[in-house]
């Protein structure tokens, strides 16, 4: 393996949304491999057939490369490895399959499920692991089954698996990258199923051919799959083969450092994508579970670029990493106040056009989804929204009419000496044919000093009475960006529509 190109894969099942531990993964195999100048590559591991689910294979390529994982080779990029689909894989299976058979490292099992469910009660109360019992096991492989009855099975039809046979009173001993060395007895290794009775393939079967046959350098998983560790390695084993380098990730876990699961929140990727997370908040994020740059490092925020160049494993640690939503959330206001303004611009324009499409504007469409326009809204609210969407949602009055007032700031703001100072005041504003902040700042300030009154008096119903809601960035500036003519109608439009508090 010295020399050779790093090649790592994620290999997810199709069983439905792309888990944000399975993003993590799929995200320190591409970060490992494009550190290394390799490649990275997307494996479909759809041996159970009973759980996949129409169409999760191309959304979970999809996601990733939404999130910037983009695979060299993959079931959509194709490959010089391929198929990478391992239902397409089948023929291959049953060969290496055959070839333990006649090795004497596997061999048929025709126990039935009631009688394997029977065998496992009776080990449990005796207080035993569970483990096959052997029932099939040959007797020239060191069981009790006449070569005879197995043949007469097997010509019969009846239904069968094939089992490896685990060697007695052995130690298998890997070095671990993270977790460094870790040791199994044999003893509690079980006679594993290779092949199902469907003619599939188990998942350690499969996984262990086509990461030899795809020459992967590095497998770089979950804990949850270290107990199966034996069982792979014992495969290499048999066939002769050098395996890969491992590394185990440390479990993601809830705040109360439970194992992370959707009882308490969100684990799938695209619950947070519709919530309006960026792709960058979110890589970022779940590349500091389990990962960090090293003492002395107080950078947070990072490009993938950045992680490109500073991952390693040697920086994973072993403890479980908490899945901290709170901080994906500051991540993403990060993501916000630094990210272009034209690129935010072209990402909240269909969310405009979406909400344009439902409702009608008395502000000029073309005015509102103009580029120039946009960038004035983004710039006043890049510090006050916590999504890109919310540009659109939580700053609607930028580009619609307020339908409603908020009562307690009507209130306490709208006296009944408002209206006609507001009447009054909008034709100071009518005449101001420079209406920049600067100007209607000066002009309001003009306009309530000679009349003892303090800016406050028309500070706040100015703001209820163009937005409808008594919070938001700078009133002069909010004004500058609304313009001229609708600050005007609303104006005279909340005159008529807000009544005086009794």
């Amino acid at each position: 393996m010295a020399g050779q190109k790093v090649r790592t894969r994620f290999a997810p099942s199709p069983t439905g949304y792309l888990h944000v531990g399975g993003l993590r993964t799929a995200l320190y195999n591409y970060l490992f491999a494009k550190r290394m100048n390799g490649d990275f590559v997307i494996r479909i591991e759809d041996t159970d057939q009973s759980r996949k689910v129409e169409d999760a294979e191309k959304n979970l390529i999809s996601t990733l490369e939404w999130a910037g994982i983009i695979a060299d080779e993959s079931p959509m990029h194709g490959g010089n490895y391929g198929p990478y689909v391992q239902s397409q894989r089948l023929s291959i299976y049953r060969d290496y399959c055959t070839r333990l058979l006649e090795d004497k490292n596997a061999y048929y099992c025709f126990s039935t499920s009631e009688e394997l469910e029977e065998n496992r009660q009776l080990q449990l109360k005796q207080g035993l692991q569970p483990k096959y019992n052997r029932k099939w096991l040959p007797e020239d492989m060191g069981g009790n089954m006449p070569e005879s009855e197995i043949k007469k099975k097997l010509a019969e039809g009846a239904p069968y698996v094939v089992r490896m046979k685990v060697p007695d009173y052995v130690s298998v001993w890997f070095e671990d990258m993270i977790r460094g060395p870790i040791e199994f007895d044999s003893a509690t290794i079980d006679d594993q199923v290779l092949m199902k009775s469907d003619g599939f393939p188990t998942y350690h079967f499969a996984s262990v051919i086509d990461d030899h046959l795809m020459e992967f350098t590095h497998i770089i998983r979950g804990e949850e799959w270290l107990p199966s560790m034996p069982k792979h390695l014992l495969l290499y084993e048999f066939f002769g083969w050098e395996p890969p380098k491992f590394a185990h990730l440390p479990l993601l876990l809830n705040p109360d450092r439970s194992k992370l699961s959707k009882r308490q929140g969100d684990v799938a990727v695209e619950d947070y994508m519709r919530k309006g997370y960026s792709s960058e908040a979110i890589v970022n994020f779940v590349a500091l579970l389990g990962w960090n740059e090293g003492e002395g490092s107080e950078q947070e925020v990072f490009s993938m670029d950045e992680l490109i160049s500073k991952f390693s494993l040697e920086r994973v640690g072993k403890a479980g990493a908490v899945f901290n939503v709170e901080k994906l959330s500051w991540l993403e206001k990060q993501y916000i106040k630094t990210r272009p303004v034209e690129k935010i611009v072209g990402n909240i324009k269909p969310v405009l056009q979406a909400k344009l499409a439902e409702l009608s504007p008395e502000m000029s469409v073309e005015r509102i989804t103009s580029d120039d326009y946009l960038a004035k809204v983004v710039e006043l609210m890049r510090e006050r929204v916590n999504f890109e969407h919310e540009f659109v949602t939580f700053s609607s009055y930028f580009f619609f009419e307020p339908e409603s007032y908020e009562k307690e700031a009507v209130a306490k703001r709208w006296t009944p000496n408002v209206p006609p100072l507001l009447q009054e005041f909008v034709e100071v504003l009518d005449a101001n044919n420079d209406f920049t902040a600067e100007n209607i700042e000066a002009q309001l300030k003009a306009f309530v000093a000679p009349k003892g009154l303090k800016p406050a008096v028309l500070i706040h119903p100015l703001r209820i009475a163009v937005s409808g809601v008594s919070f938001g960035p700078s009133l002069y500036h909010m004004l500058e960006v609304l313009g001229k003519e609708t600050v005007l109608r609303r104006i005279r439009r909340a005159i008529e529509r807000i009544e005086v508090p009794v």
